[in-house]
């Protein structure tokens, strides 16, 4: 019971951080970091795959209405939610097959290619729906590179500040 109101506090602490904080920086003209990813890359692994799936979308329809979007953060976060367990099975192997996959013990590399390929996979249709327009995938690579750049760094700092504390 502890760690479900500890993850629900960080849901809306994030939540809440990137509507108020983060929606607003627009660097360069459209660069946002999308912090509120952090809780989907890293949820719990031994939870209910539909639930998360639904958290997922849940978290993206909160977005959407607060960001005024239409749509796009439920639409990519659910596909996030939905192609995580295919991504861990990708990167972690039989560590998450067997779920003994712990977030603080795994290696560097592992952890920044899982997190660059989730959120480049999350950018990209974020950025492909807004725009939605075949001839300016130019503008989508962009918006999605720099992007990604810019959440890794957030996403990655929480990380080894929430979960990878040094002992």
């Amino acid at each position: 019971m502890n760690k479900i109101i500890s993850n629900l506090i960080l849901a809306i602490i994030l939540i809440i951080t990137q509507v108020l904080l983060f929606n607003n920086i627009n660097f360069m003209n459209s660069i946002n970091p999308f912090v509120y990813l952090f809780f989907i890359i890293y949820y719990p692994l031994r939870h209910n795959r539909s639930l998360f799936i639904f958290v997922g979308f849940l978290f993206g329809i909160i977005i959407d209405v607060f960001s005024d979007t239409h749509g796009i953060h439920a639409t990519a976060t659910l596909i996030v939610s939905y192609i995580r367990p295919f991504l861990m099975k990708l990167f972690f192997g039989v560590s998450y097959q067997h779920q003994v996959v712990k977030f603080s013990s795994i290696e560097i590399k592992q952890n920044m290619l899982y997190l660059l390929t989730i959120i480049f996979t999350h950018h990209f249709i974020l950025f492909g729906l807004e725009v939605f327009d075949y001839s300016k995938l130019s503008l989508v690579l962009k918006n999605t590179i720099y992007t990604l750049l810019f959440t890794f760094l957030m996403v990655y700092g929480l990380f080894e500040l929430l979960i990878n504390k040094k002992k």
